[in-house]
């Protein structure tokens, strides 16, 4: 057909093993892209889906090769061109734009320069038509001010910008397809939903065929025509992106929407149980047999063929598929309710607290002081309570992390103090801070490779905390580490096992285990669950809830996905620019907020369903810092009253609901306002 772009025919992808056995990656894949369409590719990890966007563009990974099939770029096979052909593809024809747009630029080269590589890389252009192209590149990506954006280096955009900057790099050659892998990954909720609105703009205007690889469902909703579902290797699903997410056929895709948390709906999504099967185990029958509900003896010994239903237009590798063809969803069993012992047996206090990240001067160091009137995070007053969620939310760069970090005493507070466990106060500096108080707070990181150490194994791992606080060694310290395994589901296979032989969502529970092996009484989550596919996170929220049933143990979570910290949190502080704008109970936050920066964040939460969308009612605005005085949200504020939210501070309301805003506007007017919206 005229109309195909790219075909995808019987291609296989695999390695030899060291027994010298054929492994198959990718498994008879079959399937073709249409001039102008979007095609989002979803799946676990290890599913298949960056292998095959890679296969796309003529790159198989080093220690995998074609085993057999093609991938036809208007009848030439990418596979087999050779590098000097497929140069003149790459960029020009089909370009890419990856995960981790600040990784993907040169640190040291202005944004102008790298576009202008791209340029003279991929089109004939001269220079002065190339300096001309760049500001249209700029302006068709939504950065402001072209010529002085071409002038700034990487590290001083924001990470919402520098993955615009890679897509005016990707569409530099005017390309028929733009693959991207995951490229809202990382970004915050309002940066995301305006980065898909251009991507969907590009689309339309430029004609341009794209393919979304994402594990993140509500963004393949807003982009996608159509959805490719790959488990194991294999294609299971293929089809319009309405039906497959509103009616899935197939029991992986039905499992993988009931992982998702949602907005309207409090408590914690069901998690799929076991894992994906690793590469050559499955010789026959269904590769998700072990992990289906639906599942029949005939499913284990016989393999199901990838089958066209001409009627929907959507192809299924499934013998029960008409079980679930006409199966209405049925609501969440939750496993939790929400805590509602606020306000009494407080254990940690933040008060006052402003943190800066300003340099001290020599006469400041010397008083231990530094003068900076507008730090990055100010007047911060915070009570958590003994057994309580309290969920950090806001986008980046409003001072989340950087308030955690402070209470777990890895960066100094300006201002103001920590207190813990009502009467202790917590040292500035870490190395003064008593050893019960180190280990009654644990801190984990949003990325378990960076906090794992990659040449210790899960036993090494696991017991330097046991060794640290409770002096624990020999038979009582294996028996220890085993217990804390079993925790977190993992036991005592995996304790000779190094981090490079885990999977993302093993990982993370390793690095759970530590943090609950110090028996804390605090665990600050930062971003604990943003890289993870969202069966792990459902599986890793769940293990988070109950492990704070068995112990008590008090969380602060920081996360960007509204939709998880819903899910899990108790109380909800939002806060913008590093000042704190709403508190209250999560329950009143999500279904009626008061704050307009909160009304934000939620109108852009991305749900897993095409015919919801996202609500941008405020700019896509980067604010370097906090404004001198006034309203930090008064430059992006859709509601914003005058002089007044530019002079003055706002004050704090107590609304009805339990809610404690920081608005000039008064609560009763913005509940109203809200309503008619």
């Amino acid at each position: 057909m005229e109309n195909i772009v790219q075909k995808i025919n019987n291609l296989t992808i695999g390695f030899t093993s060291q027994k010298g056995e054929q492994i198959s990656i990718l498994k008879n894949i079959s399937t073709s892209i249409n001039k102008g369409e979007t095609v989002g590719i979803v799946g676990e990890s290890g599913s298949g889906k960056s292998t095959l966007a890679l296969a796309m563009m003529g790159y198989v990974k080093h220690g995998l090769y074609t085993i057999s099939g093609e991938c036809l770029y208007h009848s030439n096979n990418l596979l087999d061109m050779n590098n000097r052909d497929l140069e003149n593809i790459r960029g020009r024809k089909i370009a890419m734009i990856p995960q981790n747009a600040g990784q993907a630029l040169t640190p040291n080269l202005k944004i102008g320069y790298q576009i202008d590589e791209a340029l003279k890389l991929h089109t004939d252009f001269k220079k002065e038509d190339r300096d001309k192209k760049i500001s249209e590149l700029l302006n068709k990506v939504r950065l402001p001010s072209p010529e002085i954006m071409a002038q700034r280096y990487p590290h001083e955009l924001s990470g919402g910008q520098q993955q615009r900057v890679a897509v005016a790099m990707a569409l530099a050659g005017n390309p028929e397809i733009l693959l991207l892998d995951e490229p809202t990954t990382g970004l915050d909720v309002t940066t995301q939903a305006h980065v898909l609105e251009l991507l969907n703009v590009i689309a339309k205007d430029t004609g341009t065929s794209m393919v979304y690889v994402s594990h993140d469902l509500g963004a393949i909703a807003r982009v996608s025509d159509r959805v490719i579902v790959m488990y194991s290797g294999e294609i299971v699903l293929d089809g319009p992106v309405r039906g497959i997410l509103k009616n899935p056929i197939h029991p992986y895709t039905f499992g993988l929407l009931k992982s998702i948390p949602k907005l309207t709906s409090p408590g914690l999504p069901n998690s799929m149980s076991g894992s994906q099967p690793q590469p050559g185990i499955i010789k026959s029958g269904c590769s998700f047999f072990d992990r289906c509900n639906f599942a029949e003896d005939q499913c284990k010994s016989n393999t199901p063929d990838l089958e066209y239903l001409s009627d929907i237009k959507t192809s299924v590798r499934c013998f029960k598929y008409r079980d679930l063809i006409n199966m209405k969803e049925t609501k969440n069993d939750k496993i939790r309710s929400l805590n509602n012992n606020i306000l009494e047996n407080e254990i940690l206090n933040i008060s006052e607290v402003s943190i800066t990240y300003a340099k001290q001067k020599f006469l400041e160091q010397l008083l231990n002081k530094t003068e900076d009137s507008n730090p990055t995070v100010k007047d911060i007053n915070i009570n958590i309570n003994k057994g309580e969620t309290l969920a950090l939310v806001g986008e980046s760069g409003s001072g989340k992390s950087t308030i955690l970090k402070s209470i777990a005493g890895l960066l100094k507070t300006k201002d103001g103090i920590i207190k813990f466990d009502k009467d202790i106060v917590l040292s500035n500096d870490l190395k003064k801070r008593d050893p019960a108080n180190l280990r009654a707070i644990q801190l984990i990181f949003q990325n378990p490779d960076e906090s794992l150490n990659p040449n210790h194994t899960v036993e090494e791992i696991v017991s330097q905390p046991l060794k640290l606080y409770f002096g624990l060694s020999g038979s009582e310290l294996k028996q220890k580490i085993i217990e804390v395994l079993d925790k977190v589901r993992l036991g005592e296979f995996y304790l000779t096992r190094y981090p490079r032989q885990l999977s993302g969502g093993e990982k993370q529970r390793v690095a759970v285990a530590r943090a609950f092996a110090a028996k804390p009484d605090i665990i600050l989550c930062d971003e604990v669950t943003s890289a993870l596919d969202v069966s792990v996170q459902a599986a890793v929220l769940n293990l988070l809830q109950e492990l704070k049933e068995d112990f008590g143990t008090t969380y602060i979570f920081v996360s960007h996905d509204l939709a998880v910290v819903r899910a899990i949190s108790d109380r909800v502080a939002v806060l913008y620019q590093g000042r704190l704008c709403e508190i209250g109970p999560s329950k009143h936050v999500y279904e009626l907020p008061s704050h307009p920066y909160t009304e934000v964040l939620l109108g852009a939460v991305l749900e897993p369903d095409p015919d919801i969308k996202p609500k941008l009612v405020a700019e896509d605005i980067v604010e370097e810092k906090p404004p001198e005085q006034g309203c930090s949200f008064q430059g992006r504020c859709p509601r914003i009253l005058g002089d007044i939210c530019k002079k003055e501070v706002p004050p704090w309301q107590m609304g009805e609901n339990g809610n404690s805003i920081r608005c000039h506007i008064k609560v009763d007017d913005l509940k109203k306002q809200q309503t008619i919206n």
